[in-house]
């Protein structure tokens, strides 16, 4: 696919971030100290999670995804699928990176850290700091020092805060019509991390800024990934990918055109005519304006523009 080719630097970049989230994983966190007198605020009972670690990925990047190809199945645009997927990937892999590079830098304690160091319940300290002196699993305590930022909110916010961008968009969410229920279908994948998120702090496995911290990166991250590929949601063009349009600007000059870049056409004008872009019959030409000498892409024609 020659879409895929063109951007074949990036799917090596996105090894290159599989690999590092794999290193940080495996490497300790640093151990912060933590006082006897600390561990007043880490006694929070040692739980199980309410969404499981194999189900965040399943949320996160397998339902976007499943999204992105029932676009693609219903419009047939690949450059579409292409870059949502690739946008889509690096918003989780980078989330993932910064998320575990933090986690391992900070060493913050779980909430539950005193039954994680001391599964008997009884506390073994040093005589002169009164630091701890963990007696309990080394995996387990290992997994104690990784409270902040949290994971599991982070990488939702970034899968899910994506696919509410590529929701906006495919919606036409700001087209100034005042369909609240358009509103309703982007929200709830923001709803869905938010979730994900309260499920942390109420298994007793983050405390409230960790989630804050993981939710503001994933979105973050996700915002920068978007619009990296698509314009934003409020464009007239928002629908599609920029590569998208200036593929058909590149078919428009034809041949004989320049290979410069700066000569390319591009949706928001150029000494050019009008065109109509339907996703399902192609490109096709449009009167243009009257108004100005330099014309641009008409609007979508109601009648014929399906969401």
């Amino acid at each position: 696919m020659i879409v895929a080719r063109v951007h074949l630097h990036d799917w090596l970049i996105l090894l290159l971030l599989v690999v590092l989230e794999a290193g940080l994983n495996y490497i300790e966190p640093f151990h912060r100290f933590v006082a006897e007198e600390m561990m007043a605020d880490l006694k929070y009972p040692l739980k199980g999670n309410s969404v499981p670690f194999w189900s965040v990925p399943v949320i996160a990047v397998l339902l976007p995804m499943a999204v992105i190809l029932i676009y693609y199945f219903r419009r047939r645009n690949v450059y579409d699928l292409h870059h949502a997927l690739l946008g889509l990937l690096f918003s989780i892999l980078i989330t993932g990176v910064i998320t575990d590079a933090i986690k391992d830098a900070v060493g913050r304690p779980r909430p539950d850290f005193f039954w994680r160091c001391f599964p008997d319940g009884k506390g073994v300290f040093q005589n002169r700091t009164r630091g701890v002196m963990c007696t309990g699993d080394k995996a387990v305590i290992k997994e104690g020092y990784k409270s902040f930022p949290s994971g599991h909110t982070s990488w939702s916010f970034a899968g899910l805060s994506f696919l509410a961008w590529y929701l906006s968009g495919k919606v036409r969410l700001f087209d100034r019509k005042g369909h609240v229920a358009k509103l309703c279908i982007v929200f709830l994948p923001l709803l869905g991390a938010a979730l994900i998120a309260v499920s942390r702090v109420d298994d007793y496995w983050h405390h409230w800024q960790d989630v804050f911290t993981g939710a503001v990166i994933g979105m973050i991250v996700a915002s920068f990934c978007y619009l990296q590929f698509f314009p934003p949601p409020y464009d007239t063009d928002g629908w599609g990918p920029h590569a998208y349009f200036e593929m058909l600007a590149e078919s428009r000059e034809g041949p004989q055109a320049p290979s410069s870049s700066a000569n390319r056409l591009n949706i928001q004008g150029e000494a050019l005519q009008d065109m109509y872009i339907d996703p399902e019959r192609g490109p096709e030409m449009s009167r243009t304006t009257s108004r100005d000498s330099i014309p641009m892409l008409a609007e979508p024609r109601s009648s014929n523009w399906r969401h």
